[in-house]
């Protein structure tokens, strides 16, 4: 028996199409989900404020995973490589402070 495609159309508000900026991921899992805060966080802020939260099932996690080391390869190979800090911390403070 052949399998047919079935197309599904995706549509998008135009407040989701604007984005949201992230500049830090949490990540935890139970047995049953993937759950990932995505966060923003401000320069010299104690405080950071979850952006969004995305609840996934242990089979779209690792499709998700799968999607993203394609697409760092093929960006990777279009603009060089990604560098990355092997010890990551929070930043609390990006750089000197400013005024206005």
């Amino acid at each position: 028996m052949e399998k047919k495609e079935q197309k599904v159309e995706i549509e998008m508000d135009a407040a989701t199409a604007g984005g949201t900026y992230s500049n830090l991921a949490i990540i935890n899992h139970s047995t049953s989900e993937f759950v990932v805060d995505f966060i923003s966080l401000m320069p010299g802020s104690p405080k950071a404020m979850v952006q969004s939260r995305i609840i996934l099932t242990p089979e779209h996690a690792k499709r998700l995973n799968k999607a993203l080391k394609d697409n760092i390869q093929k960006y990777e190979a279009s603009n060089g490589e990604i560098k990355v800090d092997e010890n990551p911390s929070v930043p609390m403070n990006f750089g000197p402070a400013g005024e206005a």
